[in-house]
């Protein structure tokens, strides 16, 4: 495989660099991502560990730039002299926050930009394109039930509405002009390189410059979360066995509130946690609960999340204290 990654200086794309750079089946992994904007949470630190690779190759570019003819032109120059096979599309801006206050940013990013890179592989109908998405873009669960590959999109923020729309490009392009495309809808992430915005990052950065965390509402908001080597895996069975233009649902079967997470670093960190804890007023439009119905990708790629959230945690921890 010559696989070109967006997005691989961010932490899921990063990770997903480490994690199949040395792979047999790899000969080149091309990184297309920028660290120049404003805004981006790119980070030239997150591939210290690989930078040097003999298969690594990184390119500067801004996928909403594609539109312009001599950008385009740059970007299928790359594909041509790397023979790329697959292109692995994790390149978004991601963070819920900042769509309320800025969501411009997430249209120009996730929409344009996944419409720019579709438009590229036109005419390169032989390529595989994996969509990385969120769940969501399926929108809030009540205290029951799971998502599915066939819930209905009900994005309820500017950042999942952005990414619902990126979904719905890709499977247009698979249908119309029968682009080799996978989508992926992941639960919430976490592990090592994750941004310092994130709400993990946030509470064991908080604990250890003993600053007060900062917890929405009542703390009791649900999210599924998964290990950011567990999600690369995931990735890659897809790219390996997944069936062109399905939807896989990638979640860690750990559901768990915003105050439990809060308790379980503070358990790590061996502090109380009721000595940081001060709740804040709620986000806009905050989603109550998400959950991952994994049984498709288990059923059909022989997929499932192996690392428990305490041994997870207990990395993340450790990668942030260094």
């Amino acid at each position: 495989m010559n696989i070109l990654v967006t997005g691989g200086l961010g932490f899921i794309g990063s990770n997903f660099i480490k994690y199949i750079i040395n792979k047999k089946e790899i000969n080149i992994i091309v990184n297309i991502d920028t660290s120049t904007k404003e805004y981006s949470a790119a980070n030239k630190n997150n591939v210290q560990a690989f930078e040097n690779h003999l298969k690594y190759k990184f390119y500067d570019a801004w996928l909403e730039m594609l539109n312009h003819s001599e950008e385009k032109q740059k970007f299928k120059k790359i594909i041509e002299d790397h023979n790329i096979t697959h292109i692995v599309h994790f390149a978004a801006e991601s963070h819920v926050d900042n769509s309320i206050s800025h969501p411009r940013r997430f249209i120009e990013s996730n929409i344009l930009g996944t419409f720019n890179l579709l438009e590229i592989i036109r005419d390169f109908p032989e390529i595989r394109f994996h969509h990385i998405s969120t769940d969501e873009v399926y929108g809030s669960l009540g205290c029951q039930g799971k998502f599915t590959e066939t819930t209905p999109y009900a994005p309820n923020s500017p950042y999942s509405a952005s990414k619902a729309c990126s979904d719905m490009l890709v499977r247009a392009y698979h249908h119309t002009f029968k682009a080799l495309i996978t989508i992926s809808n992941c639960s919430n992430n976490y592990g090592p390189n994750q941004h310092n915005e994130k709400f993990i990052p946030v509470v064991i950065d908080s604990i250890l410059n003993n600053k007060k965390i900062p917890v929405y509402g009542n703390g009791k908001n649900v999210r599924d979360w998964i290990f950011v080597e567990d999600h690369c895996e995931a990735v890659w069975f897809i790219l390996k066995n997944g069936k062109i233009g399905e939807t896989y649902n990638v979640g860690g079967n750990c559901e768990k509130t915003n105050l439990e997470i809060i308790n379980d670093i503070c358990q790590v960190l061996n502090v109380n946690s009721q000595d940081y804890i001060s709740f804040v007023e709620d986000r806009k439009g905050h989603d109550f609960r998400y959950a991952i119905d994994n049984t498709k990708i288990s059923r059909e790629l022989n997929w499932h999340p192996k690392t428990s959230f305490n041994e997870g945690l207990k990395q993340t921890v450790e990668f942030y204290k260094k």
